[in-house]
């Protein structure tokens, strides 16, 4: 008889990072500014790869974030909760929420502003500053719904050009988020040769045998499958890309 087959049970590299103490006040605006390669050692690099920058932004009722342009980089919003208001001159009045994601992909150059109404509630989200692959591309926006979430499970929301997720970048990424229950485990998303970034958004988990708290974060490198098991109700993000996808480092914020 065949003797039964065991899946690996080898690891990827682990760079843990804590919470971020890289932050900005602007009142009524508040920004803590989360760069998934500090926590590497030996890398020269704020970023990893094509993602550069993850933004945990704060917009109190009845905030007003002015015209302004960017350019060379793709700027993800992702709201659990709340509303986001996007207005541009593209004649593009948009509400972002937990049923819509927006990606806006800067390029030579694309202004646009932010509001929150005064009866809207305090709103905190992401916001996440992708690298292109090349300088001077053609401005684009994408505002879509996005499915409800399924418990206790992955849900793809954005990936490169050409893939199956729900939107798009022009890079190397794909974009994860799940609410995990007290007590569940899932794997980390993985692909053949990418790394991934988990960023701990709301409560805390277990990563293979240590804690990872509120809004801490890590890298997972090389070959090999880690789990989470959330210790309280949680919300995961994670970013599975490829370090070493060309990319253009000349962002307005995402360099």
């Amino acid at each position: 008889m065949d003797e039964p087959t065991t899946e690996s049970t080898q690891l990827p590299t682990i760079h843990r990072s804590g919470r971020t103490t890289h932050s900005q006040n602007q009142g009524t605006f508040r920004m803590h500014f989360n760069f998934p390669g500090r926590g590497v050692p030996n890398h020269d690099d704020h970023g990893y790869g094509p993602l550069s920058t993850v933004v945990e932004s704060f917009l109190d009722p009845g905030t007003l974030i002015r015209m302004h342009q960017h350019r060379n980089e793709e700027i993800i919003s992702w709201v659990p909760a709340g509303v986001m208001r996007h207005e541009d001159r593209q004649e593009n009045s948009l509400v972002t929420d937990s049923e819509h994601l927006m990606i806006m992909g800067a390029g030579r150059g694309f202004w646009h502003s932010e509001e929150t109404f005064p009866d809207d509630p305090p709103l905190r989200m992401l916001q996440i500053f992708v690298r292109p692959h090349s300088l001077g591309l053609e401005p684009t926006i994408q505002h879509e719904p996005i499915g409800e979430p399924t418990p206790n499970r992955w849900r793809h929301l954005f990936g490169p050009e050409d893939t199956d997720a729900p939107l798009s970048v022009r890079n190397e990424v794909d974009f994860h988020d799940c609410r995990l229950a007290a007590g569940e485990t899932v794997a980390v998303p993985t692909k053949a040769g990418w790394d991934t970034y988990l960023y701990v958004f709301e409560g805390e988990v277990d990563l293979a045998g240590e804690p990872l708290d509120y809004t801490e974060s890590a890298v997972l490198a090389g070959d090999g499958q880690a789990t989470v098991t959330a210790s309280e109700e949680s919300i995961l993000v994670a970013f599975v890309l490829d370090p070493d996808a060309p990319i253009t480092r000349q962002g307005t914020i995402g360099r």
